[in-house]
């Protein structure tokens, strides 16, 4: 085989140059929706921001739309994968210390510059028809792979009474804790409440 050939199955230069171009441009817009909100977030505003043309974002993204909701369940996924990896560094089942650093990594789903930019797209989309559909299906998503992530660190079992409501409460409650967090720094208030529901919640798991 030619050097110059690359293997079956890996990516060419220029394939890795666009992958590169595509996850700047997501990063870019996220930082963007957060900092600037929905009115203020131009494709020119993200290009310019991720250091390319504005031929090449709509390149890859052929709309506004495109671009945001993309770049939101971009960041939303590489979350859910860093709380996943949570769970290989976990005290030992059963121990409330176990259940305290769960429900802090889900609080911090939503704070942060992800929720913040989520929300600015939630709020464009309950003006813009032609938004609102993807970004509800989006969060329909988003808001599944977060109460399956719950269940599996928490190892709940979901066939009992009250466990998916309870699980599902928490992810509200954490919600909450974020819109509270937008306006002022919450920090102290929000690690009483977090130590409250992990005891809750450890309480209603393991009675």
């Amino acid at each position: 085989m030619d050097a110059l050939t690359p293997a079956r199955g890996g990516k060419t230069p220029q394939q890795e140059r666009s992958r590169a171009t595509r996850l700047r441009l997501l990063e870019a817009a996220v930082s963007c929706l957060a900092e600037r909100g929905w009115s203020g977030s131009t494709v020119s505003v993200v290009a310019e921001r991720a250091g390319v043309s504005r031929g090449a974002a709509q390149h890859h993204f052929r709309t506004r739309e495109d671009l945001f909701t993309a770049a939101v369940e971009h960041v939303a996924e590489k979350r859910q994968g860093a709380l996943k990896a949570v769970a290989h560094n976990l005290p030992p089942a059963g121990s409330i210390a176990r259940t305290w650093i769960i429900v802090e990594e889900l609080v911090g789903l939503y704070t942060g510059p992800l929720f913040r930019a989520a929300l600015h797209l939630w709020v464009a989309a309950s003006d813009e028809e032609q938004l609102r559909h993807r970004v509800t299906a989006l969060e329909a998503r988003v808001g599944r792979e977060a109460h399956r992530t719950a269940v599996a660190l928490l190892e709940a079992d979901e066939s009992a009474p009250g466990i998916r409501e309870t699980v599902q409460g928490l992810l509200d409650m954490a919600r909450g804790l974020g819109l509270a967090n937008l306006l002022t720094d919450d920090s102290a208030r929000r690690d009483r409440v977090v130590e409250q529901w992990a005891r809750i919640i450890d309480g209603v798991l393991r009675p």
